[in-house]
């Protein structure tokens, strides 16, 4: 923040306060000619409802001097007058690394323990996946959803269905790394929408979805564009030992960007590409914490 707005902050609350305390006395004073305390100050309505000159309670008015008197003292003791850090010099983002360091003296030692144990002995651990469980509801609930079973565009961590691998090693690797996957946009490759809508009905026929069999088989033919990442058959990089690419397997009925076969966002997969990102989680949990997710998100599909 500039030294501008630094004295801007400080000069508008001074004088907040200076205005209030002014309009304090302003409003208290006894003015000429005004009724004494009691007597009828000469407003009437309805005929013979009379206001009386009635001031506040000295103890009221004492109040409203006290809150400015606390807030002179809190400002000088806390930092609220711009770049001034007060005497006791707080801040949130002291207090938050303090927080942090006593909540990971308290609960390191416990999820080094539960690092040294397998991914797979782990998720039969019943109070581990109690403590896993609450990981994932903290961090990864909000794309995965709170059953893990995902949404439009964000997968399905209960099935069998894997586009990177499930293995505890895959599972880890992807948490702590992240993933980035990507599609590319391939109606130009194929020659046009009408060869794209071919290719749809056949991706379609591979997990055997409804689709037009004629458009289907002259689908077949210009699949070969595709089968680079997806494999000739189309069951995906996993089948073709090449989990690193991340292409999913078109013949499982398994649809991450639809609820349920649609040829329209077939088509627009293939025309205009997909694009995904699981973030890493490497330095926001560390490994510890990752390992026992990890095994969390495992058991979701293993049920040991």
């Amino acid at each position: 923040m500039s030294s501008f707005w630094s004295w801007f902050i400080s000069i508008i609350a001074v004088l907040s306060f200076i205005g209030c305390y002014l309009m304090i006395r302003w409003t208290s004073r006894r003015r000429a000619g005004e009724a004494n305390e009691g007597e009828v100050t000469g407003h009437t309505w309805d005929e013979d409802l009379q206001e009386l000159n009635n001031p506040l309670p000295a103890w009221w008015l004492w109040m409203f001097y006290i809150t400015i008197v606390f807030g002179l003292v809190y400002m000088a003791l806390y930092p609220a007058l711009g770049r001034f850090e007060g005497i006791f010099n707080w801040s949130q983002k002291d207090q938050y690394e303090a927080e942090v360091a006593a909540a990971e003296a308290r609960f390191a030692p416990i999820f080094a323990a539960y690092a040294k144990q397998p991914i797979p002995q782990l998720a039969g651990d019943a109070a581990a996946m109690r403590a896993g469980q609450r990981l994932f509801l903290n961090y990864c609930a909000q794309c995965h959803g709170s059953s893990a079973t995902g949404a439009v565009g964000f997968p399905n961590l209960t099935d069998e269905d894997w586009l990177y691998g499930g293995t505890p090693e895959a599972i880890k690797t992807s948490i702590l790394k992240g993933r980035q996957g990507m599609m590319p946009p391939m109606a130009a490759a194929l020659g046009g929408d009408e060869n794209v809508e071919d290719v749809a009905h056949y991706v379609l026929s591979l997990s055997g979805a409804p689709h037009d069999a004629a458009k289907a088989a002259a689908g077949k033919a210009k699949f070969g564009a595709c089968a680079g990442c997806h494999g000739p058959d189309g069951k995906g990089s996993l089948a073709m030992g090449n989990p690193i690419m991340g292409a999913p397997n078109l013949t499982d009925g398994v649809w991450l960007h639809s609820n349920g076969p649609s040829l329209e966002a077939v088509m627009t997969a293939i025309r205009e590409g997909r694009s995904g990102e699981m973030p890493a989680h490497e330095a926001l949990l560390g490994e510890d914490k990752v390992h026992l997710l990890a095994a969390y998100v495992y058991s979701l599909s293993h049920n040991p």
